[in-house]
């Protein structure tokens, strides 16, 4: 078996890693070059941006009796026309860097979807070979997964970034919260979310609220409201 990963950036790096660990032959091309004379290959995965997806799936030719799978968490098979009968999604649940490449893989789910019989058998034993966590999907369910890790990555993340900026000004690094975040996230591993939920809103500590909000900016007190308002609502 042989793999063209068409794109260059955090997911087609992680993935090409991924598969040449496993022996597979791979190689990346660009997405913003010609792809009128693409290698030939087996399976072909577009790792692109949504909105440039369609229009790099038109540009290949001539390769539909291939495998062509996507791996967007949002976008549907018909993106992938008549021409390519044989196609999927292959949808790593993951946050992936070029600058931090995963180096166990078997850990990270990968969600698929594919067309027919024979195609779903295909795009089943290809996530295999990099993962023994694999899950057939719909289109309905991977969207709502996608919404949820931005809740649980993207604005995740966000928070460490805000968190950081309120130390910006103190001695104290953010070194310091690591600890903390840690504990965190190892307490949802036994515990619900609801249940591990701790601090001043989970309480209703008003003036624990009041004063922490006294020390920040307009806007981010708009956030803390926001967000201590929902903590509170699911109590």
């Amino acid at each position: 078996m042989n793999i063209v990963i068409i794109g260059q950036g955090n997911v087609a790096t992680n993935l090409d890693y991924a598969f040449r660990k496993k022996g597979i032959a791979c190689q990346m091309v660009s997405s913003r070059e010609g792809l009128d004379h693409l290698p030939a290959a087996n399976v072909y995965i577009y790792a692109v941006r949504d909105e440039a997806l369609p229009s790099v799936v038109a540009q290949v030719v001539g390769v539909g009796k291939s495998l062509h799978l996507h791996t967007s968490g949002t976008m549907p098979i018909t993106v992938f026309g008549n021409d390519k009968p044989h196609a999927g999604v292959f949808y790593p649940f993951q946050t992936f860097s070029k600058a931090r490449v995963i180096e166990d893989f078997s850990t990270v789910p990968v969600f698929f979807e594919a067309r027919g019989i024979d195609d779903i058998s295909a795009v089943y034993s290809l996530a295999l070979t990099i993962t023994s966590h694999v899950y057939e999907t719909t289109q309905h369910d991977r969207e709502r997964l996608h919404v949820a890790g931005v809740y649980a990555c993207n604005f995740t993340n966000l928070m460490y970034t805000m968190a950081a900026e309120l130390l910006q000004n103190t001695h104290i690094p953010f070194s310091a919260l690591l600890p903390l975040i840690d504990e965190t996230s190892a307490k949802i591993h036994t515990l619900s979310p609801r249940d591990a939920q701790t601090g001043p809103a989970r309480r209703g500590d008003e003036n624990v609220m009041n004063h922490h909000m006294s020390l920040l900016s307009e806007e981010q007190r708009t956030l803390y409201q926001c967000l201590s308002s929902e903590i509170r609502k699911r109590q």
